[in-house]
């Protein structure tokens, strides 16, 4: 198993470097022209278009006038991989490939907000608002921002930090908040009111993470407030809805993995081990409902459709939550050689999801190849694998 995952990812990471990291996305839609126009900058007809191009398995980009792209969260993940494969081999081409995504990250950050911020190269109509391209989103500018923070350990720059440091200003100067007793949720984006769940706590961990570092107590309070939101919305079974919507009442497997690895990482970078009960019931939810045999369900109670971007994090979340059940590390092992066997392309790709009749192969680069990419690199780093 071993030499299969070191041999998969030398083909991954081939295959992303000639397509040079740029690729399409499952809710690009609306970078066509042609389609962007036929919404008639109307929301709904634009999740329309953008949900028609995501289910079907023929991919009509090229024909649409969609263009492969750098995605900004594609670009973290990859920096963030590079650095812990850097880490891991001491492979001084990785250490170059990951401050090219730095340095490219510096550079294309949304402009007029309080801090460092990234959203998405394109526009994304949704359910709960309509983020036009380059509005910032809070699940973004976490993740990127944890490369910045993963850099400046690695590096030992402390431009690194004042950049992460000023990623957290957007969050609490810029984002909205929906304010309950003596907590809040923070907004998704700085144009709406959402109380989305893992994108709230994505959110405080990036807070209680830069805390750690600066000991700065409006972090911290912050974080605080934010975690005890999402925590008091954990539902009996130890789960937790995607958000407080009515039409946001379903639970999947990588936005829960997202919510675990974030009250794991609060609690790490705060010392506050008040919430350790509520990890531990979460992660035996996630345990329990999103596996079959090592296949990686999307919803608690349907399996199909297999996602490979859920196989990624369920590597990811059982690596990191490994701790609490002596199993997790063997269960990440299944997930990835299921994955490898059933969803990995002989182009050296993974393909994007799995129904129970055929198999949508688009070779999304964000939401599978970067995702899957970080996924293995911590799968050989667990197994010692230089």
């Amino acid at each position: 198993m071993n030499e299969e995952v070191q041999k998969i990812f030398t083909k991954l990471e081939e295959y992303i470097s000639k397509e040079k990291w740029k690729g399409w996305d499952p809710f690009d839609a609306l970078n066509s022209k042609l389609l962007k126009s036929l919404t008639l900058n109307n929301k709904l007809l634009g999740i329309f278009f953008t949900h028609l191009l995501k289910k079907l398995p023929l991919n009509l980009r090229g024909v649409l006038g969609i263009k492969r792209d750098y995605n900004p969260k594609a670009i973290g993940l990859f920096a963030s991989g590079y650095l812990l494969n850097y880490q891991r081999t001491s492979d001084k081409r990785y250490l170059e490939r990951a401050k090219f995504f730095i340095d490219w990250l510096i550079d294309n950050f949304s402009k007029g907000y309080s801090g460092y911020c990234w959203g998405y190269n394109f526009d994304w109509p949704n359910r709960a608002f309509y983020a036009k391209k380059g509005i910032p989103t809070i699940v973004n500018t976490s993740f990127i921002a944890n490369a910045f923070i993963d850099a400046y350990k690695m590096l030992d720059n402390e431009k690194y930090l004042r950049i992460a440091r000023s990623s957290c200003d957007f969050i609490i100067k810029d984002l909205n908040r929906f304010i309950e007793n003596d907590t809040f949720c923070f907004s998704y984006t700085p144009i709406d009111n959402s109380r989305i769940h893992n994108a709230n706590i994505l959110g405080s961990a990036l807070l209680a993470r830069v805390y750690s570092l600066t000991k700065e107590d409006i972090l911290l309070d912050y974080c605080d407030k934010s975690v005890r939101f999402t925590v008091k919305h954990q539902n009996d079974n130890g789960s937790w809805y995607y958000g407080e919507a009515k039409n946001q009442k379903w639970i999947d497997l990588f936005h829960t993995g997202y919510v675990l690895e974030s009250l794991e990482n609060y609690i790490r970078f705060t010392g506050n081990r008040d919430y350790e009960e509520n990890l531990k019931t979460g992660f035996d939810f996630f345990l329990e409902n999103f596996f079959e045999n090592g296949v990686p369900k999307y919803y608690h109670n349907q399996v199909y459709p297999i996602d490979v971007h859920c196989s990624a994090q369920a590597i990811i979340t059982l690596l990191k939550l490994k701790r609490l059940d002596g199993n997790s590390t063997e269960l990440a092992k299944k997930v990835a050689a299921w994955t490898i066997k059933n969803m990995h392309d002989e182009r050296d790709y993974f393909y994007y999801q799995k129904y129970r009749h055929y198999i949508n192969k688009i070779p999304y680069m964000r939401w599978i190849q970067a995702w899957m990419f970080k996924a293995l690199i911590m799968l050989l780093k667990e197994e010692g694998i230089d």
